[in-house]
């Protein structure tokens, strides 16, 4: 019995795959080899930990950096991509977020599910109250999509204190500014896909509730507002500027208004800009200017590894921008950057595209720590949720994290080391899961594929994980 179990492991490791082009090694560098390697590291670690000072201050900043979806596979499978695109093994890179001092987990459900979403985890730690899926800053006692539960049952937000505390504020995100993460900053919604009246039913409109959009200008006197949403901001049938040929750019609002029109004139007598592009965008003087509204898409912004990088600054450049503008006051300042589309590459079941927003997210995070001084600014990094993302097989070191696992299935077919438990992924062909080997072109550098990875179960979209996120 012992014999042939391992011979079925030897004839699984028999299905080791030559034709992954990324580089695969079976051992680490030489000086892992050595035990004093190891107790060097473990020495430098320990000792940062005993010198450093509790820090009791006051915290005069805040910054809160949120990956959305971003669950502990994602950091891992980023972690080892970030390295891989420097040409190193990966495994050993260290993210700027794992050189935080403090490490926790959080548990995520929401008032009514085992899983939450975007919106009832942000209402629990922007607002501080959990509350139900799929709505905006209210509490429990509102129900998803029915206006009249939502009156009386609003709750604000962290933003919200910091500015009547007389801080600046800003949100930056690589969704649209009306998605679920932001919105909660400022808007109170039974339904986070009410983004313009357009979304709204009638019967909603008639009860007297309103789109989030209208509620980014009417509620919280924001100072900084990045990301994308052009089209949920103007009158339908208004051209969007950057894609004025397609139809689905344009305007969607139904009641007449030109939000970022009204935005202008409620800043008179301050210096308040209002940009689409990159040109404008780095025309920007930080030091001069109170407010800025910058719309880079008509709804979210492209993923990073597709953005146009003369059209459009990457996160980390929204984010430096963002501090630069919010941090001239001298009572401090309040910031949510969001790494959004880290969930939406997920939903897709693109896991590269998912891990290369994970790294422009991660070198937003360097760039808050850059400009910012710890001993009066707090930073916390974190996501609302996880995804059914898993990380398979005894990938050997260095082999590409996009790749395939040296073992097969019990069907002698190949598999991905990363994988989704459900998603568009899910493909089936003569009655058996498709052969990856046929695919190539999914594993070669520079690791931009937007192949949808296998999945488990046959859905529209990935859904999302209840796993612990992590808090830093």
């Amino acid at each position: 019995m012992e014999t042939q179990k391992w011979s079925i492991v030897a004839l699984c490791l028999l299905g080791v795959l030559g034709s992954t082009t990324a580089k695969v090694s079976v051992s680490g560098p030489v000086e892992e080899e050595n035990p004093e390697f190891w107790r060097a590291q473990g020495a430098k670690a320990l000792q940062a930990a005993l010198n450093r000072k509790l820090n009791t201050n006051v915290a005069k900043n805040i910054m809160l950096f949120l990956g959305d979806g971003m669950g502990i596979t994602t950091i891992t499978a980023a972690r080892i991509l970030k390295g891989q695109m420097h040409n190193q093994s990966g495994e050993e890179t260290v993210m700027t977020m794992d050189t935080f001092p403090h490490t926790g987990l959080l548990k995520t459900y929401s008032v009514d599910f085992q899983i939450p979403d975007s919106s009832s985890t942000a209402t629990a730690y922007l607002c501080g109250v959990k509350t139900n899926l799929n709505t905006v800053g209210v509490n429990a006692a509102a129900r998803n999509g029915i206006c009249k539960t939502q009156k009386g049952n609003e709750v604000t937000s962290i933003l919200k204190w910091a500015k009547d505390a007389g801080k600046s504020v800003g949100i930056v995100t690589t969704t649209r500014v009306q998605h679920a993460t932001p919105a909660t900053t400022y808007a109170h919604s039974a339904s986070r896909k009410w983004y313009s009246d357009a979304d709204m039913p009638a019967s909603a409109k008639k009860e007297g509730c309103t789109d989030i959009a209208s509620q980014l200008l009417k509620n919280t006197d924001i100072d900084v507002i990045i990301g994308g949403g052009r089209k949920y901001m103007t009158p339908k049938g208004t051209w969007d500027p950057e894609y004025p040929r397609d139809l689905s750019s344009s305007g969607k609002r139904q009641d007449g208004r030109h939000l970022i029109s009204d935005w202008q004139k409620m800043k008179v007598g301050k210096v308040a800009r209002y940009v689409w592009n990159r040109t404008d965008f780095d025309a920007v003087d930080p030091d001069t200017t109170d407010y800025l509204m910058a719309l880079f898409e008509p709804g979210d912004l492209r993923f990073d590894v597709e953005r146009d990088p003369t059209m459009d600054p990457s996160i980390a450049e929204t984010t430096e921008k963002a501090i630069r503008i919010l941090s001239k006051n001298p009572k401090g300042f309040f910031l949510l950057v969001e790494g959004g589309r880290i969930d939406q590459g997920h939903h897709a079941s693109r896991a590269s595209m998912a891990l290369h927003e994970t790294v422009a997210f991660d070198n937003a995070v360097a760039k808050g720590l850059e400009l910012t001084n710890e001993e009066e600014t707090l930073t916390l990094v974190t996501a609302d949720h996880s995804h059914a993302f898993t990380f398979n097989g005894y990938p050997f070191r260095g082999q590409s994290i996009l790749g395939k696992s040296p073992l097969y299935g019990k069907d002698m077919l190949p598999y991905t080391t990363l994988m989704y438990g459900n998603g568009p992924g899910y493909k089936v062909v003569d009655n058996k899961r498709p052969d990856i080997r046929k695919l190539s072109s999914l594993f070669s550098p520079p690791f931009t594929c937007s192949f949808p990875l296998c999945s488990l179960l046959p859905c529209p979209v990935a859904f999302l994980s209840v796993l612990s996120s992590l808090v830093l």
